[in-house]
């Protein structure tokens, strides 16, 4: 068995390679093992599960798994969005919550997200101890304790539950819906084949879809709503008379979308406007938070409003504990997770898709007039990331380089200070800054760049390549 580690958000591997029944098993006898430990066993657990490749069947195993160890069953009666699994686990008052799911990874990817009774993504801590399990039961040959799934479903230890019909009537509860529909927004949604196909057509009758029938190669390419997955959406917008596009990544809990000239409207942007419309349009009030590889026009807004700023390493749960622990407005990183108060705290896709529409029906504004009105006050920024193959090797001697500390410059420009709380984050004295983040989950390194010109972004990203020599 291989080593398993949580990453950002959950477990993630290649599936039939380190994604196989025999180690879903291993993680599920964990988890069991660690609800019981921590009382959570007689709350019960929520599954829920996505479109790839298997996702059911191995949401099954983790039933008949949890129903062996004695813990009932709330299974999804097919997949689901993972921000509606989420608020099913709180709404229901779960101990626990798994979801199937490799989120935004490429289709050979499969995944296992843990949720915690708040509904959002397991902690560190928590995290660490169920790896500990992991371990701990190998080494000890622990054996999988496991019902059949037919007679669970039969003696009620299993139920089958629809995990969108609360989750709908919290969204309206959060949105304007009927000040959606009357101002007749124009507007094209792209789920890219994943578990938010045929929400949006639900929420809002007439709503156009694309990319919503079922495909677990995703249409060959990962269902992440970047700039280079969105050029269909783009030329939709473009051509059809819309005014907004919007993406959500294979399970629903990250955000993309293209403006009213068909321009890729980055989460940076999004986070942006989603930030004015709460504080000003929505009076809501408290805390912002933000990871390393989030826009600096987010630092700029809090000032403006006078609002607390956190700032935290990539990865949801980070800024989950902050929403847990503080009165926080929004949390947001660069990837498109961003969650508000009010809600859970957990990143939403559909939602934050709501809220935009609600701001352009709000305003009677485009994305782009929304955005500009914020930069003419506090800036022009621009920001590009890439993600590059790497092997191995050559990550281990780019990050054994840039922590020994010997990079003054970039670029022929002074580095003013650093932050290596994830990553390698390169600041300069004008606020532009580079980021080298090596991915823990794939062979990937990733480039993260922001600037007040699109040539200065690119000069950085030019130079994070050379030094990463790739």
């Amino acid at each position: 068995m291989q080593i398993i580690k949580f990453g950002t958000d959950g477990w993630r591997g290649v599936i039939a390679r380190e994604f196989t029944f025999e180690n879903v098993s291993i993680v599920a006898q964990a988890t069991m093992d660690y609800m019981a430990r921590e009382g959570l066993a007689a709350k019960g657990l929520v599954i829920g599960y996505d479109r790839r490749f298997l996702s059911r069947e191995f949401a099954e195993r983790c039933a008949e798994i949890a129903v062996g160890n004695g813990i009932k069953v709330l299974l999804t009666e097919t997949y689901a969005p993972t921000p509606a699994v989420s608020w099913g686990v709180k709404s229901r008052g779960a101990g626990m919550g798994i979801m199937i799911t490799a989120s935004h990874n490429p289709p050979i990817y499969n995944g296992f997200k843990v949720k915690e009774s708040f509904g959002g993504s397991a902690r560190p801590a928590t995290t660490k101890q169920i790896e500990a399990l992991v371990e701990k039961n190998s080494a000890a040959c622990r054996e999988i304790l496991a019902a059949p799934f037919a007679e669970a479903l039969q003696n009620g230890m299993i139920s089958r539950f629809d995990a969108n019909t609360e989750y709908y009537a919290q969204l309206k509860k959060y949105v304007d819906i009927e000040l959606i529909k009357k101002s007749a927004l124009p507007f094209v949604v792209d789920p890219m084949f994943g578990a938010g196909s045929g929400v949006f057509p639900v929420l809002l009758p007439g709503a156009l879809e694309i990319h919503g029938d079922c495909n677990p190669a995703f249409g060959g390419q990962a269902p992440e709503p970047i700039m280079e997955h969105l050029q269909v959406l783009s030329e939709m917008v473009k051509s059809g008379g819309f005014r907004a596009g919007l993406a959500l990544d294979g399970d629903a809990d990250r955000i993309g979308a293209v403006d009213e000239n068909g321009d890729f409207f980055s989460s940076h942007m999004i986070y942006t406007v989603l930030l004015r419309h709460l504080y000003e349009r929505k009076g809501l009030r408290g805390g912002v938070v933000k990871t390393v590889s989030t826009t600096q026009m987010i630092n700029l807004l809090a000032e403006k409003y006078g609002l607390e700023l956190f700032d935290t390493p990539i990865g949801f749960k980070h800024i989950c504990e902050l929403m847990l622990d503080h009165d926080i407005l929004m949390g947001g990183e660069e990837f498109g997770g961003l969650g508000v108060k009010g809600h859970m705290p957990e990143r939403d896709g559909i939602l934050m898709g709501l809220l935009l529409l609600e701001a352009m029906a709000m305003s009677g504004k485009g994305l782009k007039q929304l955005l500009d009105e914020t930069m003419d006050e506090i800036g022009r920024f621009y920001y590009r990331r890439i993600d590059l193959q790497i092997g191995q090797p050559a990550k281990e001697k780019l990050i054994a380089r840039l922590t020994g500390g010997e990079t003054a410059a970039i670029a022929g420009v002074a580095v003013a200070k650093t932050n290596f709380s994830d990553g390698f984050k390169f600041i300069f004295a004008n606020g532009a800054w580079l980021l080298i983040r090596p991915s823990g989950t794939e062979p990937v390194l990733r480039l993260y760049s922001e600037a007040g010109s699109p040539e200065e972004v690119e000069k950085f990203l030019s130079a994070g390549r050379e030094l990463a020599g790739v």
